[in-house]
């Protein structure tokens, strides 16, 4: 069997390289990748608006396709799950991870005036508009398509969207283990590499341990409504969360979840609409990983750390991750712009959190697909016996 190089292998690869590199390439050497560093951050900066309506705009109109009351209630059940998983994975990790993250880390280095060796030159790529003003933007058409029911608009949005999946999977991801590789090459020739590695061992093990308990919570809320056994429950969903653990991809995995979630119980005519639109809005996998990878690298920094911003966050997140899953690395891309408005996260910030998502993406997706048939059975239940009508 072939085997396939994949993204968070040349990541692994990438980090191990810097590590090994940084202790002894002199300082130009380290600039150059300084340079591509500044290069790509400020391109990636320019692509977040884009991403942002790319992803939001067509994602919100296609909620305007299916049956009233069944679209209402699975996309409640779908943003109360991500929002619960959100504000769950806040309280734990922000209890956790100062234990083993010391406050400010990265801020008391040997060389305090900066440990990023400086570009040779940079090249400004201000972007065509702020990322609110995106999300405004986003959020006016999306719902105004999905409104008038406009043909015309809605194609010419998922072809918008089509393009901006093409320069994530073909530009942006191809280029993200060079971009870490810098990143993490500046580290060590800052002495700071073994500090961010052990905070990456910890945020992994909680991160894990919290995807396992908001699937035992989500299969045990179906389990007492269905009135069924949720260990059941789960060692029946498992193929699709190995499925979409090896995938690394919400929308691969959708066959497997749909023929999983039929044998929980859950009807044919509930699964097979709410099996696809749940593959693209629950995330509570992914936000978790978001969460608390934010919070690790927040804690690095030194930035103050509140839960009124950080519900907002999250909130927010629920919503601009909409068709991120058609991406591997999606959710990570549609949240920059949230990162950096919200949280302050700045380039080397951003790069942290890339590699820290990238690394836990695969059990992200398999927690989001997983929980999937059990919102499934959710709302199978509230709707059984009711008129809604698919179309």
């Amino acid at each position: 069997m072939k085997f396939k190089f994949g993204l968070l292998a040349k990541i692994i690869v990438a980090i191990l390289l810097a590590i090994v590199l940084g202790n002894f390439l002199p300082e130009p050497i380290v600039r150059v990748f300084s340079t591509f560093n500044s290069l790509f951050g400020n391109f990636l900066n320019f692509s977040v608006p884009l991403i942002i309506i790319a992803f939001i705009a067509p994602g919100i109109a296609q909620l305007g396709k299916g049956s009233g009351k069944l679209l209402g209630l699975a996309t409640f059940c779908a943003y109360f799950s991500t929002i619960f998983a959100g504000i769950m994975a806040f309280f734990v990790a922000n209890t956790i991870l100062p234990h083993f993250i010391r406050d400010g880390a990265m801020t008391s280095m040997d060389n305090p005036e900066g440990f990023l060796a400086e570009a040779f030159f940079n090249i400004e790529m201000p972007p065509l508009m702020g990322v609110m003003t995106a999300l405004v933007f986003a959020f006016i058409v999306g719902i105004g398509m999905a409104a008038i029911q406009s043909d015309v608009m809605k194609r010419g949005f998922e072809e918008f969207n089509i393009i901006i999946e093409k320069l994530i999977s073909f530009v942006i991801i191809p280029l993200l283990p060079f971009h870490i590789f810098g990143i993490f090459l500046n580290m060590t020739f800052g002495g700071q590499v073994v500090k961010i590695l052990s905070v990456f061992a910890v945020v992994f093990i909680l991160i894990i341990i919290m995807h396992w308990v908001i699937l035992i919570i989500q299969y045990t809320t179906a389990g007492i409504l269905n009135k069924k056994n949720p260990i059941t429950l789960l060692r029946t969903m498992l193929p699709a969360y190995f499925t979409a653990l090896g995938t690394q991809s919400s929308a691969a995995a959708i066959p497997v979840t749909l023929r999983q979630s039929q044998q929980t119980g859950a009807s044919e005519r509930v699964t097979n609409f709410t099996v696809p639109l749940f593959a693209t809005i629950h995330l509570s996998g992914s936000t978790i990983t978001l969460v608390t990878c934010s919070l690790g690298v927040m804690l690095m920094n030194g930035i103050d750390i509140s839960f009124p911003t950080y519900i907002g966050f999250i909130f927010m997140l629920g919503i601009t991750m909409v068709a991120a899953p058609g991406v591997p690395g999606g959710a990570v891309m549609a949240a920059i712009g949230l990162l950096q408005t919200m949280l302050g996260f700045d380039e080397t910030m951003v790069a942290l959190m890339i590699a820290l998502y990238l690394a836990q993406d695969s059990f992200g997706t398999a927690t989001n697909v997983t929980g999937d048939g059990a919102l499934a059975m959710i709302v199978d239940r509230f709707s059984n016996n009711k008129k809604v009508h698919e179309r």
